[in-house]
């Protein structure tokens, strides 16, 4: 090469490397030229499920999951907050929902049995021994009207109190006969039989008793030829033209009712018909084994339809309450010790805030404190935004699956492991939370993931049963970690210390 060429050659060199320089400094907006070598640094690596751990490389965490890289741009974020890209946002179904400020419709679903009214229930009873001559109730369910016979007796007793008292009216002893009278009264002899007794003179073998009042026959435990002696029930009548239906109130909302409220019933005897009543009583104790209240409801019966031990749907209705901020339920996240929501803050950021929650009827609820009407809350899929946060309840920014990287040049782009984990553990129940199938566990050490002992919220499989398990209970289960949820699968309550 001569030298007119080699001079020609460092000239458009020269030249390119100004003009590179040019652009850069004059052309390109501040910050431009180094915004994709900013990118492609992440600050430190986390671990997806513990804040708290951090390292300056990718790797593993102690429960084996991926290390999450955590970029210049999210410390930005405010504390407690998650940035979410549009394409996570869109994956995740988010939904959200406008806070708004209403009445809370409040009445309580609940079960109950229709009784006899007790004040109109009457129970036969001799107070003399006989034998049942004359049955005239063949079978229990028969209606009978007010003064209809229903059995006659022969009584030794009636025979004798009889002769005394017709042998004091013939000595014309006043007080000889008034105590004979009595008597008679006293073995509970009808009114008719007396009357006959002074006009005949003559003793009657088989005294007929009648039906105190109207209704039907229930309890029917004599048939003819039957001895009996007082403190034997012959049998019972009940009044149908009003009920009683003992209804079952959980112990949570048993301080919501009182007496007088009014009733809406439905039985599906008789489907598409519904009973208005009220709130007659509360009975003073809890059943100890089901933890729920009894409640004293009282209806009308024209025509008869309620019939006694009958099954019946109830709504007990509350007066209106005042305004207040309402939500739709699903948008709570319910632990034992703190109820939440998450905020849409817009942009794709959101933050889990705890929330006073008041009451709760059907798929609404009433907050006392926390939120404002307007405010755009979570509706679907918070859970998984809540558990992004870390202990001290601040959010991890959330990447899109493409950008998470675990190798240290930037181009080794693998995805996150998404294998679920599952780990089995001893441990002891401290709080049962029903409503969310939420535990608080303090479980013991998991050696393969070399995680020593902790006290933390595990969510309960849909098909596993809390019937038996209360604060204390010892237990062994196996736990999944499914997008990043505490999952508990399996669960056994063991007996002993001696059992594993």
């Amino acid at each position: 090469m001569n030298k007119q060429s080699i001079t020609y050659f460092i000239l458009a060199v020269a030249g390119f490397i100004t003009g590179a320089i040019f652009v850069w400094f004059f052309v390109l907006p501040p910050d431009t030229a180094l915004e994709g070598a900013e990118e492609a640094r992440p600050l430190y690596w986390v671990a997806p499920m513990d804040a708290s751990y951090r390292r300056d490389k990718p790797g593993k965490s102690p429960m084996g999951m991926d290390l999450v890289p955590v970029y210049q741009d999210d410390q930005s974020i405010s504390p407690g907050v998650v940035k979410i890209a549009p394409n996570i946002v869109n994956n995740l179904g988010v939904r959200t929902s406008e806070v708004a400020r209403g009445r809370l419709q409040q009445h309580i679903q609940t079960v109950g049995y229709v009784h006899y009214n007790e004040d109109k229930l009457v129970h036969i009873h001799p107070r003399v021994e006989g034998w049942i001559d004359k049955l005239y109730v063949k079978a229990a369910g028969e209606e009978v009207t007010e003064n209809q016979p229903l059995y006659s007796l022969y009584s030794p007793q009636l025979v004798n109190a009889q002769e005394e008292y017709l042998l004091a009216l013939s000595r014309n002893n006043q007080t000889l006969t008034d105590a004979a009278l009595t008597r008679l009264q006293a073995l509970q002899m009808p009114t008719q039989a007396i009357e006959l007794l002074k006009r005949t003179r003559q003793v009657q073998q088989s005294i007929q008793f009648r039906s105190p009042q109207s209704g039907v026959v229930d309890n029917l435990n004599i048939r003819e030829g039957f001895f009996v002696e007082p403190g034997n029930t012959l049998m019972s009548i009940g009044s149908l033209d009003e009920v009683w239906v003992e209804a079952e109130v959980f112990e949570r909302l048993a301080s919501r009712v009182e007496i007088g409220q009014s009733v809406t019933m439905t039985l599906g005897f008789i489907p598409g018909r519904s009973w208005r009543g009220e709130v007659d009583y509360l009975y003073p104790s809890l059943n100890e084994k089901t933890r729920t209240l009894r409640a004293r409801l009282r209806f009308e019966n024209p025509g008869k339809a309620l019939r006694p031990n009958m099954f019946a749907q109830v709504i007990i209705h509350m007066e209106e309450a005042a305004p207040s901020i309402l939500i739709p339920k699903e948008a709570l996240i319910r632990t034992g010790s703190k109820n939440k929501v998450v905020l849409a803050l817009g942009e794709g950021q959101f933050k889990s805030i705890e929330v006073s929650l008041g009451q709760v009827s059907g798929k609404v609820a009433q907050i006392n404190q926390g939120l404002q009407e307007g405010d755009v809350i979570v509706t679907s899929a918070q859970f998984l935004l809540d558990s992004e946060s870390s202990i001290d309840s601040d959010f991890k920014r959330m990447m899109p699956l493409a950008e998470r990287t675990t190798s240290d040049t930037g181009t080794d782009k693998t995805p996150l492991n998404n294998t679920i984990q599952s780990a089995t553990v001893r441990g002891v129940v401290n709080h049962v939370d029903a409503s969310a199938r939420s535990l608080n566990i303090s479980r013991g050490s998991i050696e393969k993931w070399q995680r020593g002992p902790a006290t933390m919220d595990f969510r309960v499989a849909p098909n596993l049963s809390l019937e038996n398990i209360i604060e204390g209970t010892d237990i062994h289960f196996t736990f999944e970690i499914s997008r990043d949820e505490f999952v508990i699968t399996e669960l056994k309550l063991l007996q002993g210390s001696e059992h594993d």
